[in-house]
């Protein structure tokens, strides 16, 4: 479904760099086990957005590959093809809505994660889930985080994936990086986060992160901030 509007092109209405920062330590691999193992009392600050489809509601689930570099974590995301009708040309998790064969929501993220990029699930290292998060579109979303051990290779579905790559987990965990932006769409107020990131190793190229994608972000953080 093609936006009526730009993102990118819409004021920063404010940063969110009064919250503090999950420090380097708590990003650490062993730390996010201990984190799902015992989980905090918490509440996810974005669960809905506004409807502007009329779809029925529709179960999916995407997988939040935090992949397991000697530096730092990573996240691993995914441009979508400009041709597809949901969402197109907008960075993701990989997933998708879930299908009768699969046994739960983790069954659909590692499908969709295998279908979509060729990720295997030899190198997945599943820790939880997140609390749902429906879309405008309809989808109602079980963000499955991850553990990514590399080595592993990349096989891009090329109909439903433009690019991958990956952002570093402090960068998106630093409510400083998390803007807030907001526009009237017929006639209803709509909010949104965008966390863009500028990519190291191509000083002109920025990702857009907004939408539902930052927004599972933003739950994420305060998961690990509880």
């Amino acid at each position: 479904m093609a936006l009526s509007f730009d993102p990118t092109t819409l004021p920063v209405l404010g940063v969110d760099d009064h919250l503090p920062a999950i420090t380097p330590a708590e990003l650490k691999p062993d730390a996010l086990r201990r984190r799902f193992k015992a989980p905090p009392t918490w509440a996810p600050e974005i669960v809905v957005e506004h409807r502007f489809s009329d779809r029925e509601p529709t179960n999916a689930s995407v997988l939040v590959p935090l992949v397991q570099r000697d530096d730092e974590v990573t996240v691993l995301l995914t441009q979508r093809t400009d041709h597809l009708h949901d969402h197109p040309g907008q960075i993701s998790f990989p997933g998708g809505r879930a299908e009768p064969e699969d046994v739960d929501a983790v069954a659909t993220a590692m499908r969709e994660a295998e279908e979509e990029i060729g990720l295997h699930a030899r190198h997945v290292e599943v820790l939880g889930v997140l609390p749902t998060y429906t879309t405008g579109t309809g989808f109602v979303v079980t963000p499955v985080v991850a553990l990514i051990e590399p080595p592993f290779s990349i096989q891009v579905d090329p109909f439903e994936v433009a690019e991958v790559f990956e952002v570093p987990l402090g960068f998106l965990m630093s409510p400083a990086n998390h803007r807030r932006h907001g526009i009237e769409v017929a006639g209803r107020r709509r909010e949104f986060l965008s966390m863009p990131w500028q990519a190291r190793s191509e000083a002109a190229r920025q990702y857009f992160i907004w939408g539902a994608t930052a927004a599972m972000l933003r739950n994420f953080y305060r998961f690990l901030a509880a």
